[in-house]
């Protein structure tokens, strides 16, 4: 009726109109101007105002969302058109490969459905070895990132008010259900129990949408991957606040969980020399001597963490910043302090302290010393 109605209103009032022309073409077609006006809803521009040459970036502009395909048919619901997106991560050329990553990247490559749990401490690579993951095999993934107010709304979709009509959009599960993409449930053990809305999902077997009466099946490739600094079993040390004990029927559903640990320091000197590079630090003298402390230094820093001697810890992702105000300040122990300012004053003391008998050359400036004290 769509098609018609256009084609009438085209030939009779050009590609502007107004409510009087839709209600003469609905008469014409047999049906209200209610209905008709709902069809007629992705060329709207005013209440009242239609425009059949408004393009799909201008709607993209009214609200950036994608839709259940085919719920045009819902009484009295209107829906906005599905917009085309390309979301496959793009390749970042400082990665380095380690960990998890080989066996993550054959999981996604098999196309097989198999929800995965990454779990380990903050910084050390989960998200970023999936999205690489996805990069290279050109697979598109859609990142959730999980809170514990994430509800069934903001996970499957809902209605939304958009110029005065109440529209479906959805979800960004369902939107990865149908299009065969990889979903990246990161930070899941903050979730509360309304992530229970997802048990269906993730036994392969799609879900209903109540709201809307319909149901939807994954499309060949559809994955879940979920990524969390515990177990889902909560944070006894309270390093992680906000995170939950999560239901063990959910995590049962997750056919594996991946512990992914820090890089080994090879690992972490070649990461630390593609992120110098890129940002011009040129890798001679003092500078690759600094990688290679800043490397040491958080070994030592983990092992005593691992022991139990200390209750912080310096992730890669801390490396990364101290190297990136390394090239903002042009001083060590600037980067030094400010990246370590996020610590308490004994911590941040001991650790620059042990940075101080890993770098021989290591002195704090007057600047900084006059800062601190």
């Amino acid at each position: 009726m769509t098609d018609q109605a256009i084609s009438i209103l085209k030939a009779k009032y050009g590609v502007e109109f107004g409510a009087d022309a839709v209600k003469e073409v609905a008469a014409e077609l047999n049906t209200t101007y209610a209905t008709l006006s709902k069809y007629l809803n992705q060329f709207k521009t005013a209440r009242g105002k239609w425009n059949l040459e408004q393009t799909v970036q201008e709607l993209e502009e009214t609200y950036n969302s994608p839709a259940v395909e085919g719920t045009d048919t819902v009484p009295g619901v209107a829906t906005m058109n599905a917009v085309v997106q390309n979301l496959i991560p793009q390749k970042d050329t400082n990665f380095v490969p380690f960990g998890n990553f080989t066996d993550v990247k054959k999981v996604i490559q098999s196309g097989i459905f198999y929800p995965a749990f990454i779990t380990g401490l903050s910084g050390n690579g989960k998200t970023f070895g999936v999205e690489q993951s996805c990069a290279q095999l050109k697979r598109e993934l859609i990142r959730v990132n999980i809170t514990v107010e994430t509800d069934a709304d903001d996970l499957l979709g809902g209605f939304r008010l958009v110029n005065g009509e109440t529209v479906w959009h959805n979800g960004p599960v369902v939107e990865a259900m149908e299009r065969g993409a990889i979903l990246l449930l990161d930070e899941i053990d903050l979730a509360s129990n309304k992530i229970m809305c997802l048990q269906s999902i993730l036994e392969g077997k799609g879900v209903f949408l109540k709201k809307i009466g319909k149901h939807v099946s994954p499309k060949a490739g559809f994955n879940v991957i979920a990524t969390a600094n515990t177990k889902g079993k909560g944070s006894d040390d309270g390093r992680f606040i906000g995170t939950n004990v999560l239901n063990d029927a959910f995590l049962e559903r997750f056919a594996i969980t991946f512990e992914q640990e820090y890089p080994s320091v090879a690992v972490e000197t070649k990461i630390l020399t593609k992120v110098a590079e890129s940002l011009n630090i040129p890798m001679i003298g003092e500078h690759t001597d600094f990688i290679k402390h800043l490397c040491t230094w958080s070994e030592i820093i983990r092992k005593t963490f691992n022991d139990g001697g200390i209750d912080e810890v310096i992730s890669t992702r801390r490396l990364v910043h101290i190297l990136k105000a390394y090239s903002i300040f042009g001083k060590k122990d600037k980067a030094i302090k400010v990246c370590l300012n996020r610590f308490d004053d004994e911590t941040k003391t001991t650790f620059v302290e042990l940075y101080d008998k890993i770098d021989a050359e290591f002195q704090q400036s007057t600047e900084t010393k006059t800062e601190e004290g």
